[in-house]
């Protein structure tokens, strides 16, 4: 359990470097997206935190004992870890499924890379979903932290994807809708 525990944090740490890349080359303060560059620099960092925090969740959760973090919190985390990843690759693969039979795209929008991609989200979500099961049955704890990491973060995840941009735009670093 500890291997998928640091593949799983590695995992975290690697998609992160892709974040910090962008802001250290300056990637989007030119071409289309220059108008945003000061909203994306914000996103950015905001999910290479998230990342982090993925990351640690990871570590902790195979942690023989982690001091400072209440069990039943890494359970809910670790659950809310798998849900996320869970939705994102459930969404990329509906999305895949609809370029497959022509509703949206088409087939020769697919690549290697793009399937590659989703390939990786979901073995990471496969990769937490071992680390929650796993930490839950550790620790003996209720099904009921399961359940509010799985409903609870894809909730609070949208309501950030929601409520950060509005307050960017407000705050005159994006453009209004």
């Amino acid at each position: 359990m500890t291997v998928i525990g640091l593949l799983m944090a590695l995992w975290c740490v690697g998609f992160a470097v892709f974040n910090v890349v962008f802001e250290i080359t300056d990637r989007f303060s030119d071409g289309a997206y220059a108008d945003y560059s000061s909203a994306i620099t914000v996103m950015n960092w905001l999910v290479v935190g998230l990342k982090a925090l993925g990351a640690a969740v990871a570590l902790l959760s195979v942690a023989k004992r982690p001091t400072f973090v209440p069990p039943a919190l890494l359970a809910v985390s670790v659950w809310a870890v798998f849900a996320t990843l869970g939705l994102y690759a459930t969404g990329s693969v509906v999305q895949v499924v609809g370029m497959v039979s022509g509703l949206a795209g088409g087939v020769d929008q697919i690549d290697a890379a793009g399937v590659g991609y989703v390939l990786l989200f979901l073995l990471a979500a496969a990769g937490f979903g071992i680390l929650a099961v796993s930490h839950s049955r550790r620790n003996g704890l209720r099904k009921g932290f399961a359940v509010l990491g799985v409903l609870g973060a894809p909730a609070v995840l949208g309501l950030v994807l929601l409520a950060v941009p509005a307050l960017l735009a407000a705050l005159g670093l994006m453009p209004a809708p």
